[in-house]
C-alpha cells in the first residue's frame, strides 16, 4: 500500500440511491486504506465485503464506544466524541457486559414472536392506508405512512403511549441532524433518557404487557438506569430506520419502474425486494466503527492497537466480488449476506421485525395504490443527506 491517506470520509452522492462514488473507487483499489478523522486520529477506511465482515466477526476489534474516533463532525466544528456507554446501552460495549443486556432482549425478539406480530402490524398498516384515502389523493408518505407505522410498532412493544411520540420523534431528528451542535445533541439525547426513565418508573408502579414491563420482572435485578438505557436505545433504532428504509424505499421502487413492475405481478417477490431494498440502499450512511484492542495483521496491513476502523456498510453492500452488477436494483435478486444488519455479536437485535414491517408494508401500500407515483420531480425530494441516517426528510406522492 502507498502512504496515501483519505484526508475524510467520502460523503458526496451523485445520486439518492448511491453512495458516495468515491467509496467504490477506494474499495477498487485500496479496500483497507488510512483515513484521517476530524480530530487527527489517522485510523482505516473499510469498503470490501469480505473484510467489513471479518472484521466485525473478530473479536480483537472493540464496539466500545469511548475506544472510538468519529468520522463525523457536528455543525460547530467539533469532533465527535462519545463517553463509555451508559448502562444498558450495549450496542457501544463488548463483552460480557454486552453479552448480559443482549442476551436479555434476545426472547423478546425471536422469529416466532415477530411473526406473532404480524397480525397486529397489518392492522396498523391498514388504518393508516385508509386514513391516506379519506384524506384525498395526495399526501406526505412520511407523515402519512412510513414514519408513523414503526414508530406505533416500537411503541406498543416497548409500551411507550404513542400519543407522546412526538417529543421523542423531535429529539431523535436534532440528535441525529449533523448541523446540531455537540451540545444540542447531548442534550436531546438526555431528554430521551429522562423520558423512558420517567416511564420506567410508572411501569414499576403499573406494570403491562410490555418489554419494558417485562425487563422489570425478569428476575435479573436491573436497575432503572440500565432499562432506560435498553429503552433508549430499542426506541429510537426502533423507528428511525425502518422509517427511513419504508421512504427511501419507496422512492427507489417508483424510481425503477421495471422493478416495481416485477414486484406488482409477483407479489411473492416482496421478501426478495427488501432485502434488496436493504443492500441497495444501506441508510446508516456513515457505517460502523471499531477499535483494534491490540495488533491484528489484516489484508497484508498491521492494524495498530488504538485504530479505529470505520466500516463502510454502503460500500461493502454495493461489492462486485459479492454481488453481481451491485449498482443494479434487482428486486429478483437474493442479496443474502448484505451488511445492512451487521455481522456478528453485535448484528441487528430487531432485524426480523424491520423485515416484517417492511414486507407488509410495501404489499399493502403498492395493493391500496397501484397507480402510486411522485407527486414532485424526483430531483425535488428532499434527502436526508444532513442526517446519519439516510432517507428522505418528505415524500409527495398522489395516486387517484
Amino acid at each position: 500500500m502507498t502512504g496515501t491517506i483519505t484526508a475524510a470520509l467520502p460523503t458526496t452522492r451523485d445520486n439518492a440511491f448511491d453512495p458516495p462514488a468515491e467509496l467504490g473507487v477506494l474499495r477498487e483499489e485500496r479496500p483497507l486504506n488510512r483515513l484521517q478523522f476530524p480530530d487527527g486520529h489517522v485510523g482505516w477506511l473499510v469498503t470490501n465485503h469480505e473484510l467489513v465482515r471479518e472484521i466485525m466477526a473478530d473479536r480483537r476489534f472493540s464496539s466500545r464506544s469511548e475506544l472510538h474516533h468519529s468520522v463525523i463532525t457536528r455543525a460547530d466544528g467539533k469532533p465527535v466524541r462519545r463517553p463509555a456507554a451508559t448502562p444498558g446501552m450495549f450496542i457501544g460495549m463488548d463483552a460480557p457486559d454486552h453479552t448480559r443486556y443482549r442476551k436479555l432482549l434476545t426472547g423478546q425478539f425471536t422469529v416466532r414472536r415477530m411473526n406473532l406480530l404480524s397480525a397486529r402490524i397489518e392492522e396498523i398498516v391498514q388504518e393508516h392506508l385508509k386514513a391516506m384515502r379519506a384524506n384525498g389523493t395526495s399526501g406526505d408518505l412520511v407523515q402519512a405512512f412510513a414514519l408513523p407505522i414503526p414508530s406505533l410498532v416500537i411503541c406498543e412493544l416497548l409500551g411507550v403511549p404513542y400519543d407522546e411520540r412526538h417529543g421523542f420523534q423531535e429529539d431523535t431528528a436534532t440528535a441525529l441532524r449533523l448541523e446540531t451542535s455537540a451540545d444540542e445533541a447531548i442534550a436531546a439525547f438526555e431528554r430521551i433518557k429522562d423520558f423512558i426513565r420517567d416511564l420506567v418508573r410508572r411501569k414499576r408502579a403499573n406494570p403491562g404487557d410490555d418489554m419494558l414491563s417485562g425487563l422489570i420482572a425478569s428476575g435479573e435485578h436491573l436497575d432503572d438506569e440500565e432499562i432506560t438505557g435498553m429503552g433508549v436505545l430499542l426506541l429510537v433504532a426502533g423507528h428511525e430506520t425502518t422509517a427511513n428504509m419504508l421512504g427511501l424505499g419507496t422512492l427507489a421502487l417508483l424510481g425503477n419502474p421495471d422493478q416495481l413492475a416485477a414486484l406488482k405481478a409477483d407479489p411473492s417477490l416482496v421478501d426478495n425486494t427488501v432485502e434488496e431494498l436493504l443492500r441497495y440502499l444501506s441508510i446508516i450512511q456513515f457505517g460502523t466503527t471499531r477499535t483494534a484492542l491490540e495488533d491484528v495483521e489484516i489484508a497484508g496491513e498491521v492494524i495498530k492497537e488504538g485504530d479505529t476502523l470505520s466500516l463502510s456498510l454502503a460500500a461493502a453492500n454495493r461489492d462486485p466480488q459479492r454481488f453481481d452488477h451491485p449498482d443494479r436494483l434487482d428486486v429478483h435478486r437474493s442479496a443474502n449476506g448484505h451488511m445492512s444488519f451487521g455481522h456478528g455479536v453485535h448484528q441487528c437485535l430487531g432485524q426480523q421485525l424491520a423485515r416484517i414491517e417492511m414486507r407488509i408494508a410495501y404489499s399493502a401500500l403498492f395493493a391500496e395504490f397501484p397507480d402510486l407515483r411522485l407527486a414532485v420531480p424526483a430531483d425535488e425530494v428532499p434527502l436526508r443527506t444532513d442526517m446519519a441516517i439516510y432517507g428522505v426528510h418528505s415524500l409527495p406522492v398522489e395516486w387517484s
